[in-house]
Order: structure tokens, then sequence, then C-alpha cells
């Protein structure tokens, strides 16, 4: 089978909100535009990508809602060459029937979360035999390690990135010049319950502070020397340019964490809470191989609701975390892709 002819079908629930759709978005897109592949996205909510990615109805990927119950089978739903379930969700019984009633059984992929923790190469690609048909799945591990699945990085973002005009993305949203010794901050965040306390910091700065927050409906105001911005929504490119435009990225999640290590400037991870702590093991986890992780940590740790806050102390940082996070996003460049990786994985076993 070649590359040209592969079927691929991703089924996405949305559960938070943007980033579970921001990243089968990519993924799909990524998978279309540069391996020609014929991608489907079947998606509980496509709402999301309206704003992620307002021309997603009529770009390379097909966009199909995900019913339930599922759709009778017609040839729009036959069961494709490869399969894709993120972030274990499940898929529908009758498509699933459909897949072992394939004369070329498909290649089946759980793409699980992303995480920085010991155990995760050892899992990636790992073989699931379900316990009734002839199928196998094959669980994918995004990571940050060579003997993992990757990150998602489109072929064309180093020459996206050098066209970049910061003057001119400021002024398409009305901001001025950068005062002397700004910081200019993107905060994309969860509710917080310590960013009262950053605010206050942030007006009593001694050096301006210009937050730029996209998707926010509040009033653009400035109190000392803070001037808090509201942007609208941005899709999925005009975020990376916000990142670009920024000293420092507050990101959260899975989607916008990857993307600021992608543009290579100091940065704050919100990981996404859980149960019992679990999600700050998840964190150190990634401190722990992260050139910088040792300066970071007492901030990220506070920002995570574990720790005093000392924004001065971490301010005055900044300059010293640029060459490490340049180092990073080298270093993660330097391995595949994720969706490079997956195709060769895919291809493989559909030989």
């Amino acid at each position: 089978m070649t590359n040209t002819l592969t079927s691929c079908d991703i089924f996405c629930t949305v559960v938070d909100n943007y980033g579970d759709a921001a990243v089968c978005w990519r993924l799909a897109r990524q998978l279309a535009t540069e391996h020609a592949w014929r991608v489907r996205l079947w998606i509980d909510d496509p709402a999301p990508l309206a704003q992620l990615a307002p021309d997603s109805a009529v770009g390379p990927v097909e966009v199909r809602t995900w019913s339930d119950p599922w759709p009778a089978q017609t040839p729009t739903t036959d069961a494709a060459d490869v399969v894709i379930e993120a972030f274990a969700c499940e898929l529908p019984p009758a498509y699933v029937e459909a897949m072992a009633a394939r004369s070329c059984l498909p290649v089946w992929l759980n793409l699980e979360y992303l995480s920085a923790e010991n155990w995760v190469a050892g899992c990636h690609g790992l073989p699931s035999p379900h316990p009734r048909l002839p199928l196998l799945k094959h669980f994918y591990f995004p990571g940050f390690e060579a003997s993992t699945g990757g990150l998602l990085r489109e072929s064309d973002y180093d020459a996206r990135r050098a066209k970049f005009d910061e003057a001119a993305f400021r002024a398409e949203f009305g901001l001025p010049s950068r005062a002397p010794e700004e910081i200019t901050i993107s905060l994309f965040s969860y509710a917080n319950p310590d960013l009262p306390d950053l605010i206050r910091a942030w007006t009593d700065s001694p050096r301006p502070i210009r937050v730029l927050r996209p998707g926010s409906t509040e009033e653009s105001c400035t109190t000392g020397s803070l001037s808090l911005h509201s942007l609208p929504f941005l899709p999925q490119a005009g975020y990376d340019e916000l990142l670009w435009a920024c000293d420092l990225n507050f990101v959260r999640g899975e989607d916008s964490f990857v993307r600021a290590q992608w543009a290579a400037r100091p940065f704050v991870w919100q990981i996404y809470p859980q149960a019992q702590d679990v999600h700050l093991e998840k964190l150190e986890a990634f401190l722990a191989i992260h050139p910088a992780g040792v300066a970071l940590r007492p901030f990220w740790l506070a920002w995570n609701g574990a720790g005093p806050m000392d924004w001065p102390r971490f301010s005055d940082s900044l300059p010293a975390l640029a060459e490490p996070m340049r180092e990073w996003s080298r270093t993660l460049s330097s391995r595949p892709d994720l969706a490079a990786g997956l195709v060769q994985f895919c291809l493989q076993r559909l030989k």
C-alpha cells in the first residue's frame, strides 16, 4: 500500500474544550497536507474547530460529527486503513466490527496524552489484542525522547517563524510599540486562585508589564506598571505568532504547552489538574529533563498551587532562561515529528 492511498479516521471526544480538538486537528491537517493521507476527523463537538481552525470546513481534512448513535453502515462510514482513537476515547462498537470485517485489517492506534514520565518510552508502540475480534491496537505515546512518538511540528514552522513581523502583529491588535524595559507576556490559563496575587505583583513591578490574554472578554486596562490587553481567540497559526511576540508565555494543558517549546521563549506551564495531585508528578518529570528545570521549578510549582509565588525572583531569571529554551527547542526539532513517525509506524504495518 502506498502512502498516497492511505485513508485515516481520527476519533476525538472533546474533554478539555480546546486541547483535545487542537491536538487532533493539528495531527489530521499534517497527515493530509504533508503526507497525502485521506483523513476524516470524527469529533463529538465540532464547535472548537470554528475558533481553532476557521478554514476547517474547506480544508483537506473531512470533518464529520461523531454522533450517538453511530450512523448505519454506508460507504462514508467504512473503516479506514488507519484508525486513531485520541486520548483513550472508545470507538463505536459498529465501527470496530467494520474494522474487523476488512479484508486488510487496519492499523489501530490509541494516541495517548503527552508525558515526560520514565515509563512512557517502554510503553510506546506496545500492542493490545482485541479480546474477541482479530484486531490489534497499538499505544502511541507522544514524548520528548527519541524512543517515543515525538511532538507535533509542521514542516513549515521555521519558515513561518522567519517571516514573523512583531511590529505588524502588535499593530494588528492595536498594541503600542514596546516601552523601554517592557516585559510582554501572553496569559492562557485555566482558572487559577493565584492569578490575583500575580496581577498585584505585575502591578507593582519596577518594569512595565504588558499582558496579552487571548480569548478574554475583560476590558483592557492599565493599573500601575501593568497594562492588560484582551485579544480575540486566536486560530492556531495566530497563537504561534502570539508566542513569538512575547518574552514570557503562560500556557496550559498539552497543545499550547508544546507550541511554547517550539517558540523557544521562557514559559510557565499550568498542567491539567488531576485528583490526588497526580499532575504534579508529571510536572516534575518534565522539569527533570528540561535544561532549565531547576530554575523553572519554584515558580512553576507555585503557579500549579504547590508553593509560594515569587514573581520578582522569577522575573530576574528570565534573561538567563533564554538560551536553555533555545537549546531545548533545537534538541526537540532535531528528532522526527509525531506525524512523520506515526506515518512510518503505520506504513510498516500496512505492507
